[in-house]
């Protein structure tokens, strides 16, 4: 990637980031001691952050992994205060990030694979460039998704919101399925994250929509 894709990527995303600040409205809440079963990279950490509100509460628990649902959306300092349409701004700017941000991961992966670093033959580093280049698409598709979503969030369309954060989710798996067959992949708790976060988002757009 180069300078200017970097910084015009950097830009985009602190805009959106940015945008969730008209759309937090104030709630008071209670600290206490949050143990997070997963961190949703595999491992077991345990994080102090405010008691979740009740919307967080509900929105988690239709999640398939409530301790994974709050510790994300409590990782953005706003969480605490936001009605559903700031929450919305917070999980699909979230999701936005990390899918964007993977796919930087990912040309510096590729890059790495075609000057044959990681070690390995030539024909494993030619594969691992293969899956991902595909993992490449992938992604393009989810920043993509996630692109729309967000627009149609910030003008109050709510309509296609769960759509799109399923194709995002849809990619991440795609990218992981292309490496089923081996346990090397390097993006495994990139593609996972990227599932739960899409998860979540698609349990918010039901706030507007009510939709199943």
């Amino acid at each position: 990637m180069t300078t200017t894709q970097f910084s015009l990527s950097f830009l985009l995303a602190v805009f959106f980031l940015l945008l969730t600040t008209t759309a937090i409205a104030s709630r008071t809440t209670k600290s206490r001691s949050f143990s997070s079963a997963s961190n949703g990279r595999g491992s077991t950490t345990t994080t102090t952050v405010l008691h979740p509100t009740e919307l967080v509460s509900g929105v988690c628990n239709q999640t398939s992994n409530y301790s994974f649902c709050v510790q994300s959306l409590y990782a953005d300092p706003r969480t605490p205060r936001a009605d559903s349409y700031g929450l919305a701004f917070v999980v699909f700017g979230m999701s936005y990030l990390n899918a964007s941000s993977t796919q930087d991961l990912i040309v510096n992966l590729s890059k790495n694979a075609q000057r044959g670093g990681g070690g390995g033959s030539g024909q494993n580093q030619s594969l691992l460039l293969t899956r991902l280049q595909r993992c490449s698409r992938d992604y393009k598709k989810a920043v993509s998704a996630l692109e729309m979503a967000y627009n149609d969030l910030n003008s109050e369309t709510f309509f296609e919101l769960a759509d799109m954060a399923r194709v995002a989710a849809s990619s991440a798996e795609d990218c992981q399925s292309g490496f089923e067959k081996t346990r090397n992949s390097p993006l495994t708790a990139r593609n996972r994250e990227l599932k739960g976060l899409c998860e979540i988002c698609v349990v918010v757009s039901k706030l507007f929509t009510g939709g199943d």
